[in-house]
């Protein structure tokens, strides 16, 4: 307060005429007012009245550009961050994208290596089964065809597996007559043909009475669709962009 008091006295004083001098007339009359839009820091105001205003005012332009320049900080780091976010959202999708490379190369690696078969198996008994379903490479798919004698349906599937197997070598087609794993007469009599697909030992698909699906007359090319749809053998033909692309690319070099 005592530097703004003494500017307020200061000027009050300077603005005063002496009293002495009587052949001057005393100027008392405050000057034009300055609109507030104008002010550029400095006073043009005379008297207490006028620097307090002009003191405020400049206080109120103080506050405002620094409030502005807080908004300018704030921007800047928002679009830092924004920018920071960007980048970092494609490193991601870049290692995503090569981590999926990398896993679908060493599964399509893995699949390559199991055994090859070319033939339907046949499974006697319970036994049969669980070392036909558990004991295999757990990148092969084992396919159960569930069926019992004097039923067309299932002389027609066991006719369609023997095409099958020929064509998908790296799976594992068998055949089990119902009665010889113990299932019920309920089972025998409705619901065969059935076809069991397990891989790793765990069931991944189980289609029981499959001709509620493919009718009563069906081929080869219609149970390859079938199980390629629900994704117990994979389509030959839809080989994944990532390898193509990758293959594609080594043949440029």
């Amino acid at each position: 307060m005592a530097d703004l008091e003494s500017k307020l006295l200061g000027e009050k004083l300077h603005y005063y005429c002496s009293s002495s001098d009587e052949d001057e007339p005393m100027l008392d009359r405050d000057p034009p007012k300055q609109s507030k839009s104008d002010w550029d820091g400095t006073s043009s105001n005379t008297g207490p009245k006028g620097v307090l205003n002009d003191w405020e005012q400049y206080k109120r332009q103080q506050s405002a550009q620094r409030i502005q320049r807080e908004k300018d900080v704030l921007k800047q780091i928002n679009d830092m961050a924004l920018t920071c976010k960007s980048e970092a959202e494609e490193l991601d999708d870049q290692f995503l994208a090569e981590y999926r490379k990398k896993r679908m190369k060493e599964m399509m690696a893995k699949t390559q290596e199991a055994p090859e078969f070319g033939k339907v198996f046949d499974l006697l008994t319970g036994d049969d089964f669980l070392v036909a379903v558990e004991n295999e490479n757990p990148y092969v798919t084992v396919i159960v065809h569930v069926y019992e004698h004097n039923v067309p349906t299932c002389s027609i599937m066991n006719s369609c597996l023997k095409v099958l197997c020929r064509e998908f070598q790296k799976t594992k087609f068998c055949k089990l007559i119902g009665s010889s794993a113990g299932m019920s007469l309920n089972f025998k009599m409705c619901g065969v043909p059935a076809l069991l697909a397990y891989r790793a030992g765990q069931l991944v698909g189980n289609f029981v009475r499959i001709t509620d699906e493919l009718g009563d007359d069906f081929y080869a090319g219609d149970v390859e669709n079938f199980l390629i749809e629900n994704g117990v053998l994979s389509d030959k033909s839809c080989i994944p962009s990532i390898i193509t692309n990758e293959n594609d690319n080594d043949d440029d070099i």
